[in-house]
């Protein structure tokens, strides 16, 4: 029997209890055996200048889950090829983990815009997708990936906690604290990030 993983992609910069939740309710709730976040070096579509060093973010997801048994971080993209395209890591990891069965999990909002993904038509096809609810945004389309047997909603909580709403409430010396994991949050103040 294949170890089912699903994959959480993000630069998670930081790491918050939206994140969390998340891949928790994926991890308990449906048929997955484990969820490893996976940090993404670069999006080519975000700034860089806002971004932490991969290490940092990594040690930041490490510290976040390092209590939860079916939560694993993973640095696996940050040896790849930049920019880091999902279906190269796909196919790396069936490479590296033949045992095991990788799924994606995402967001409605980015099911919106999946079709522009590389090779998407190949993810489709060889891979499952959980998506979890966002906020719909009044006169958003449908996606037309909506009832694809491929594809899997999964009832998560509706987190609408932001990475930037954070690091902007940081910078302003507010006190985000319940929204980070108390270990995360001790190392951004430590280290000084985001001021």
């Amino acid at each position: 029997m294949q170890k089912k993983v699903g994959l959480y992609f993000g630069t998670f910069n930081p790491i918050h209890i939206g994140h969390l939740a998340i891949a928790n309710h994926m991890a308990e709730f449906s048929d997955l055996d484990e969820v490893w976040l996976v940090v993404t070096p670069h999006n080519p579509l975000k700034k860089k200048n806002t971004l932490l060093d991969n290490h940092h973010r990594f040690e930041l997801v490490y510290r976040a889950t390092e209590t939860y048994d079916k939560l694993k971080p993973s640095d696996i993209e940050f040896g790849l090829p930049q920019p880091n395209y999902t279906v190269n890591t796909l196919a790396y990891l069936d490479e590296k983990y033949p045992d095991y069965a990788f799924c994606l999990i995402m967001g409605e909002d980015n099911l919106r815009t999946f079709h522009k993904w590389k090779n998407y038509d190949v993810i489709l096809e060889r891979y499952q997708m959980y998506v979890y609810p966002r906020i719909n945004k009044v006169g958003e389309p449908e996606s037309k990936f909506d009832n694809h047997s491929k594809i899997k909603k999964v009832e998560a909580p509706i987190m609408e906690i932001s990475s930037t709403f954070i690091r902007n409430a940081i910078a302003n010396g507010k006190n985000i604290r319940p929204l980070l994991n108390t270990k995360v949050w001790e190392y951004i103040d430590q280290m000084n990030f985001y001021r």
